[in-house]
């Protein structure tokens, strides 16, 4: 498996721990910590991993992610004064303050409303810009996947059945993905 051209299954300890750390997961649920606020979440990974940093570096990796993510204002908020888009908002700007190479996005727009979901969406889209990294969405959201995806993959106990633009894949013949096409887009009317 070779991934940023490390062959993974090679390395160890500290390179293990390296290539990690140049992959980023922000998580369905954002996983903040309920008893740190915005500005403590954000900082946590920074200290923990980047110890050579100064207070003002610190501070302005958190102003930056912040303002990426469209929420600056929140920074001495805790996550329970968040609505859930927020929350989503500033578990990307945490998996993003360490700078991966790749994003993945675990069910972005799992729970939220239409609205959000789009801005999610668009976030995604403008993380990839700015900051040059790489996206890997899993997601069963068919309308985030057309959104957010340059490939698609499709994977069907744990095999890939198809793979391609989402034109393509979904202008297939292949009766188990145009079930799913059909299914989610029924679920939604």
């Amino acid at each position: 498996v070779v991934v940023l051209n490390e062959e993974v299954t090679k390395l160890r300890g500290a390179e293990l721990d390296n290539l990690r750390r140049r992959i980023g997961f922000s998580f369905q649920n954002s996983a903040l910590y309920d008893s740190m606020t915005v500005r403590e979440n954000l900082e946590f990974p920074l200290v923990r991993n980047l110890k050579h940093l100064s207070r003002q570096e610190i501070e302005t990796d958190i102003d930056d992610v912040l303002d990426a993510v469209g929420l600056l204002q929140t920074k001495d908020q805790m996550p329970s004064e968040l609505s859930g888009g927020q929350r989503k908002r500033i578990g990307i700007a945490r998996t993003l303050i360490l700078r991966p190479a790749i994003m993945l996005y675990d069910e972005p727009t799992a729970g939220l409303d239409p609205i959000t979901s789009i801005e999610i969406n668009n976030l995604i889209n403008e993380v990839k810009e700015r900051y040059q990294t790489s996206a890997i969405v899993i997601t069963h959201d068919l309308t985030c996947a057309k959104a957010t995806g340059d490939r698609i993959a499709m994977l069907l106990d744990g095999k890939f059945i198809n793979e391609g633009t989402f034109d393509e894949v979904f202008s297939s013949d292949d009766k188990r993905i145009k079930d799913f096409y059909n299914y989610n887009f029924i679920q939604q009317v």
